[in-house]
């Protein structure tokens, strides 16, 4: 089982930028694909951003979403990333890093580890 642990979250303006983290432990995940998913209060549970362990990426092709979110990962620190620039109110949510042996997934069910999730707030 992999340990998973974000940090990088916290209160931005409207417009700024941050970077969450996401270090893993228990075991290496260079052979997992890893995933960002998000929650808002009252919400459900929603795909952000997912890398394959060959550097395959995808982010989500919410509208409200596009072109502001980038997955990266470090294997040597065994470390994943999410970069969210020209933040919004909407993004406020809890979000959370998840991992997944499959080669590639953007599903939420398919990953079977989970971080306990980084708050994000942004205010207008």
């Amino acid at each position: 089982q992999v340990q998973l642990v974000e940090s990088g979250g916290g209160l931005v303006q409207a417009g700024g930028s941050l970077r969450l983290s996401c270090v893993a432990s228990g075991r290496t995940v260079s052979g997992y694909c890893m995933g960002w998913f998000r929650q808002a209060p009252g919400k459900e549970r929603e795909f952000v951003a997912a890398i394959s362990w060959s550097g395959t990426k995808t982010t989500t092709d919410a509208d409200s979403m596009k072109g502001r979110f980038t997955i990266s990962r470090d294997d040597m620190k065994n470390t994943v990333y999410l970069q969210i620039n020209s933040l919004k109110p909407e993004d406020t949510a809890v979000y959370y890093c998840a991992a997944t042996p499959m080669a590639f997934s953007t599903t939420a069910g398919d990953f079977g580890s989970w971080g306990q999730g980084t708050q994000v707030t942004v205010s207008s």
